[in-house]
């Protein structure tokens, strides 16, 4: 019998029936949390324009985790939304049921949020299916009107999002290569710019890295080799703001919806197994935190049809314009988390969590390659 462990938060229903693991759907209604509207579908993509006037959206993310068994004690960690933003984006609730002996919530001591299962050995047919629902809304700073109320930091989150990591550091070429970068800037939303600029310029998409790579930044700045994909390059923008004294931070999460800008690159619905992306934010006095994501930037010059566009292309100058200050929300944020030690788990730190985790026996499943792990994601907006 299916053991079953329920985490509800936000609006999410009661009555809410989770998808049985044998893959068949039952529709279920919620009610949504004030204000939620969906956009109307519009019959031409406009310019890349996100703002928060276009409303709220809401989705459901499908996780199902089938690893492959074998002797010895298997352990599975599975993100779950933990950032609660109320002015882009908020969680409704997560429901699980599996064959696991056990499944709970755990957060990680940074605030990242998962869902841990563990199975004895012997289990013939691991599983776990876990759906989450969120709500989302553009987002778009603008820079002529400082925020009514910023937010402000506190002395510990200051240092939180200044301090280096182990992959993050911001000492050496890192320090020395911010300080070039914003030599001459007057504030920090100039120095801010200087760095999402120089990375945009100077920085391309490598389409043979595994996954969004790693964030090794250091590695990159001593080897001249300033390609990757997000994790690589907006981690590279998170690196340099805070060795130039500006509080930043990456945000893990993954893609739910195609673009409604008719950006081929910049979406994905349906099956999205392969489809996580890592954002960056800086933090500005004036206006508390900024979105930014210079290496979407790089992916549109790569990837957006009919590929390899110049840097003067107009879906590039949009896209470019447009991404220091705004996110298009057809995107799910998990956690801001770095160095993560996976509870209960006997393997070494993970630089970040955005994708199942799992092991068998103490050894590590590829987390990059849900085919083989097996996992599956499935995204859909829900009305």
């Amino acid at each position: 019998m299916n053991r079953r462990n329920f985490l509800r938060a936000g609006s999410l229903a009661a009555g809410l029936a989770l998808p049985a693991l044998a893959r068949a759907r039952q529709s279920a209604s919620t009610a949504a949390p004030s204000p939620l509207a969906t956009p109307a579908p519009l019959a031409e993509p406009p310019a890349f324009a996100p703002t928060p006037e276009t409303g709220w959206r809401r989705f459901e993310l499908t996780s199902r985790i089938e690893p492959l068994p074998g002797d010895g004690p298997l352990r599975v960690w599975v993100p779950l939304p933990a950032m609660h933003e109320t002015a882009w984006q908020r969680p409704m609730g997560s429901l699980w049921q599996g064959n696991a002996d056990l499944m709970e919530r755990v957060r990680d001591r940074s605030g990242a949020e998962m869902v841990y299962a563990e199975w004895a050995p012997g289990v013939a047919q691991p599983q776990l299916e876990i759906l989450s629902r969120f709500a989302t809304r553009d987002r778009a700073i603008d820079f002529s009107q400082p925020g009514a109320d910023p937010q402000r930091l506190t002395r510990a989150e200051r240092m939180l999002y200044l301090r280096a990591t182990a992959l993050l550091p911001t000492d050496g070429i890192v320090r020395d290569t911010a300080r070039d970068i914003v030599q001459g800037a007057k504030g920090d939303e100039d120095k801010a710019r200087a760095i999402y600029d120089w990375i945009v310029d100077n920085t391309f998409r490598e389409p043979k890295v595994r996954g969004c790579g790693i964030g090794d930044i250091r590695s990159m700045l001593e080897t001249g080799n300033l390609s990757g994909k997000c994790a690589d390059l907006n981690a590279l923008f998170v690196g340099l703001a805070r060795a130039a004294g500006l509080p930043a931070r990456d945000v893990y999460g993954i893609r739910v919806a195609d673009s409604r800008f008719g950006y081929k690159s910049l979406g994905k619905s349906g099956n999205v197994s392969k489809a996580q992306h890592c954002r960056a934010e800086v933090f500005l006095e004036r206006f508390g935190w900024v979105p930014v994501d210079p290496a979407d930037v790089r992916k549109v010059v790569l990837e957006e049809p009919p590929g390899k566009l110049s840097m003067v292309d107009p879906k590039v100058a949009a896209v470019r314009r447009q991404l220091f200050g705004a996110w298009e929300m057809n995107w799910l944020a998990y956690n801001d988390a770095h160095d993560l030690r996976l509870p209960n788990s006997t393997g070494k730190e993970i630089p970040f969590l955005m994708y199942p985790q799992g092991e068998l026996a103490g050894q590590r499943f590829d987390s990059l390659d849900p085919d083989a792990f097996s996992y599956s994601l499935s995204a859909r907006e829900i009305s």
